[in-house]
């Protein structure tokens, strides 16, 4: 902790639209204080793109706010309100345990939502504390900054405070409130909680802001309402493309916890996978597998049909024509994800331009991965530098016939072999945040207060295509374990 310094301000310069919808999408709360707040960790980098003073927000004052026992000049605190299907199952939800302080410009001209998790009850808890403990927010750290590493669109971690208190989950933990940073917390649950209200005045302006605020280039449409739908389709698209390329498994993909930005956000349950299986599971409550890791696509489409609902009052004045507009827009997911999806793995495998054969090569590529329990990750990295050894795999008949065709198709390309490389050196990640890894430096960190492990491991994972052989080590699979590995939503 630095020594205090009062009058000197930490740079926030908010200005908080989302204050200025109507009063139905949210409730004023000021957060809780905690009882002994200590900065856990903080992320100095991002601290300056947002213009603040990294020295002045890890003095005491700072601290006090960023626990939310202060509230910083210019907030206007809020706990957003919204709905969404949980498992699928239609839920009235509101941030239970999330405050939102404001919007920060930023020096690029940047609007970033500036939210407290964990920092007490609000009007939304259902019977919550409000709270959460420390493990999973330094998880959600640790994940978010790897996911930005990897160069995904997410939400970030600017700091996690240990508030000095405890809480009650399975067990008792240390609380934490951790400050998370966002384009936006639009949810398509926003929007459906709006339609499930009725009041079509505030819908569209829920829509109109949606569309002000991140799609600003559609408000002049000839119809803005089904332009914002398309938009919120290919940057889905996209963004599910990008988590299934690096085997990232999100583990809720309720319908408010899917952002209109594109930004992937709420680090529960999810993890990373070992070895290539579809079928991966890691949350311990999705127990008949509806978020696995091969289901995510379906489930994006199935969640972007429930938004597409929600703005049907607004695509079209008749209700079958607005249906129509919409089945033909939501018709766009599966090419948009596809296409995005097959030109990853293309770079993936060192590939340049199209050619017909390439699905095909790239399907029985996994189909091999799958039936011989290769590592995601190493696979693609053993390819990347033709190291083949390590996975059974590369020891088969079959493997090699694949090979010889792989080896045929970048002959046929112009470009040369080192440019190929290059291509999948900055496609495939050395190292991911191992799910081991991850544990260890929870471990270190919550019960033994040693932030070392977990500092170093967030080093390495900031660079992850720098393929260094200082990653070597965070590249290795764990021991084999008689019981699968399991994650938990910390609420």
């Amino acid at each position: 902790m630095t020594e205090n310094l009062t009058g000197t301000k930490p740079g926030w310069n908010f200005d908080n639209s989302y204050a200025r919808l109507p009063e139905a999408f949210y409730s004023l709360v000021d957060p809780s204080p905690v009882r002994a707040p200590k900065l856990a960790v903080f992320n100095e980098p991002l601290a300056a793109s947002l213009g603040l003073d990294a020295t002045v927000l890890q003095s005491e004052e700072g601290t006090a706010e960023l626990a939310g026992n202060r509230v910083p000049e210019g907030a206007e605190p809020l706990a957003q309100a919204y709905a969404g299907h949980q498992f699928g199952y239609f839920t009235m939800l509101g941030d239970g345990r999330a405050i939102l302080l404001g919007e920060q410009l930023t020096p690029q001209g940047e609007r970033m939502d500036i939210q407290l998790k964990g920092a007490g009850i609000t009007p939304y808890s259902r019977r919550g504390d409000g709270r959460a403990a420390l493990g999973p927010m330094l998880r959600e750290y640790i994940i978010s900054e790897a996911m930005h590493g990897l160069g995904i669109p997410t939400t970030r971690s600017l700091a996690v405070v240990d508030s000095g208190q405890t809480i009650i989950r399975e067990e008792m933990q240390p609380g934490a409130v951790l400050t998370r940073v966002a384009a936006s917390h639009l949810r398509v649950g926003t929007f459906q909680y709006a339609a499930a209200r009725g009041e079509q005045d505030d819908l569209r302006a829920l829509a109109d802001y949606a569309l002000q605020r991140h799609y600003p280039e559609a408000t002049n449409t000839e119809n803005r309402y089904l332009a914002l739908l398309q938009e919120v389709i290919g940057r889905q698209a996209a963004l599910i493309a990008q988590w299934m390329l690096v085997g990232f498994i999100h583990g809720v993909m309720n319908t408010d916890n899917m952002a209109l930005s594109g930004e992937t956000i709420d680090y529960g349950p999810c993890a990373f996978m070992d070895r290539y299986d579809p079928a991966t599971v890691f949350s311990s409550i999705d127990t008949g597998g509806r978020y696995a890791y091969g289901n995510q696509p379906s489930i994006a489409a199935w969640n972007l049909a429930r938004f597409a609902e929600s703005l049907l009052p607004l695509l079209h004045e008749d209700e079958e024509e607005a249906v129509r507009v919409a089945e033909e827009a939501l018709a766009g997911f599966s090419e948009a994800y596809e296409r995005h999806w097959i030109a990853g793995m293309r770079a993936k495998l060192g590939l340049f331009g199209e050619e017909a054969e390439d699905p095909a090569l790239i399907g029985d590529l996994l189909k091999l991965m799958h039936q011989h329990r290769a590592d995601y990750t190493n696979t693609f990295r053993a390819l990347t530098f033709e190291t083949l050894e390590g996975e059974p795999l590369f020891g088969t008949p079959a493997f090699a016939e694949w090979q010889k065709r792989w080896q045929a198709r970048r002959g046929r390309q112009a470009e040369s072999p080192d440019a190929s490389r290059e291509r999948m050196k900055r496609s495939n990640p050395a190292v991911i945040p191992r799910n081991h890894r991850v544990e260890e430096a929870l471990e270190a960190a919550v019960r033994e207060g040693d932030y070392s492990v977990m500092h170093r491991l967030l080093a390495v994972l900031a660079c992850p295509y720098a393929h260094t052989t200082e990653q070597a080590d965070y590249a290795a699979l764990p021991p084999e374990s008689p019981r699968p590995y399991r994650t938990y939503c910390g609420t």
